[in-house]
């Protein structure tokens, strides 16, 4: 399993502990083979659970993580007082807490101050951009953006993620500064850069350092998920946590 996750690799404090899920080491069957820990793909649910518990054990987590009931919303829910999961980001100032998000293609987003004192896992894709998702979630994190780190996760990269006009309009209509991060193709669409998306919105709001993973979801199937590539497939979890020291 520890081969499986991707540490977080940005200057974020020793006590914040940051990564991501690959698909491997876990026990689903294909087409979820092997670590999904998503209940709602259609994968056994017995399954999800054994998954889930690995998880927990392989990465000596504090407690379980606090999942969430993702819609590609603007919600975001500070831990452990909001009970409603039905959101797309969660903060905490609570050690011991572990933010999850869950994505197959779609960018999570890890956030932390610099005095490691609060974090947050904000799961994004096109239509949660749009919708303000991001800048909602430093709102939430209660801190000057330029005090704040970003950790952007495996996700779908631009060579892969093509789109239409009204994916493009949506996201000019938000983000008119944009048009950088779409690239046409020969079959008259788009080539669509979420990392670029991301990073401009965070940098308006005063958030300059941002860290990557460099990987892509589509282009690396034996270590990732992607619903583009696969449509029924698992999803990865990317999670945040403070240490109590």
């Amino acid at each position: 399993m520890a081969a499986d996750w991707i540490s977080a690799d940005w200057p974020a404090p020793p006590r914040v502990r940051a990564g991501t899920t690959s698909r491997g080491g876990g026990v689903s069957r294909p087409p979820f083979d092997s670590l999904n820990l998503a209940r709602h793909v259609g994968d056994d649910p017995e399954a999800v659970a054994r998954n889930r518990a690995i998880l927990q054990g392989e990465l000596t987590l504090p407690g379980a993580p606090l999942w969430l009931e993702q819609t590609h919303s603007n919600r975001v829910i500070g831990l452990p007082e909001d009970d409603d999961r039905r959101a797309d980001a969660a903060v905490t100032d609570r050690p011991g807490l572990v933010c999850a998000v869950l994505t197959a293609d779609c960018v999570p987003v890890l956030l932390c101050n610099r005095g490691g004192t609060r974090v947050g896992a904000v799961h994004v894709g096109w239509r949660g951009l749009c919708k303000g998702i991001l800048e909602n979630t430093l709102d939430r994190m209660d801190e000057d953006p330029a005090a704040l780190l970003a950790w952007l996760g495996p996700h779908i990269g631009a060579a892969a993620y093509e789109v239409g006009d009204d994916v493009r309009d949506a996201c000019l209509a938000r983000l008119p500064g944009g048009s950088g991060a779409f690239t046409p193709n020969p079959r008259g669409r788009w080539q669509c850069s979420l990392d670029e998306l991301i990073s401009l919105t965070l940098r308006q709001r005063g958030l300059t350092c941002i860290s990557r993973s460099g990987h892509c979801t589509f282009t690396e199937p034996g270590q990732f998920y992607s619903y583009r590539r696969e449509a029924r497939t698992g999803r990865m979890a990317s999670l945040i946590w403070m240490d109590e020291s």
